[in-house]
């Protein structure tokens, strides 16, 4: 058997090197509490564990060749010394969002709510990556899990970041969003 090395699994547990600082449902169904998480690269068992949250990375998507090409000039990796705060952010889009057209999604996602441009202005400070759940199956609890690294200081400039972006069209059509801060242990 071989390994999807794009494969990623958030496994909720009591410890973990990340514990979980709050837990905010923004709309939907809130997951269980939990203490702490693991981040792992494959599949990872369910049984005995709060939630376990499986994403896999891909292309990106919505972006034209410049904003590609100006993300990857900004953007910085993740698991810098520095960053020792995180954030999962679990989202589902609604179905009206999925019954648009890739043109159409893109239009609100950029055009009218400015994602990329909202989140260009915090790189390189806040590093992130983007996991698909959909692409493992539609029956996935969350569409994205977005993973978020960033240095303690910069808490407040994340906190801007996300009451942007929560204030574009784009969210009208988000129906599930739970936020999860979290600090690395003994960082």
């Amino acid at each position: 058997m071989t390994m999807n090395h794009r494969l990623f699994s958030f496994i909720a547990d009591q410890d973990g090197p990340w514990a979980i600082t709050s837990q905010t449902t923004w709309v939907g169904e809130p997951l269980p509490v939990a203490g702490g998480l693991h981040l792992v690269a494959g599949a990872a068992p369910a049984e005995g564990r709060p939630w376990v949250l499986r994403g896999i990375t891909s292309h990106e998507r919505y972006v034209e060749r410049e904003e590609k090409q100006a993300l990857v000039a900004r953007q910085q990796g993740l698991g810098r010394p520095a960053s020792t705060c995180a954030a999962l952010i679990p989202i589902r889009k609604s179905a009206a969002w999925w019954a648009l057209t890739q043109d159409e999604r893109r239009q609100v996602f950029e055009a009218q709510s400015h994602h990329i441009g909202i989140g260009m202005n915090y790189l390189p400070a806040i590093a992130r990556r983007l996991h698909h759940c959909r692409d493992l199956s539609e029956n996935e609890p969350f569409d994205f899990l977005t993973w978020f690294e960033f240095d303690p200081a910069l808490e407040s400039d994340f906190d801007r970041m996300l009451a942007e972006l929560r204030a574009t069209p784009e969210w009208q059509y988000v129906d599930r969003e739970i936020e999860i801060r979290l600090i690395r242990r003994g960082g």
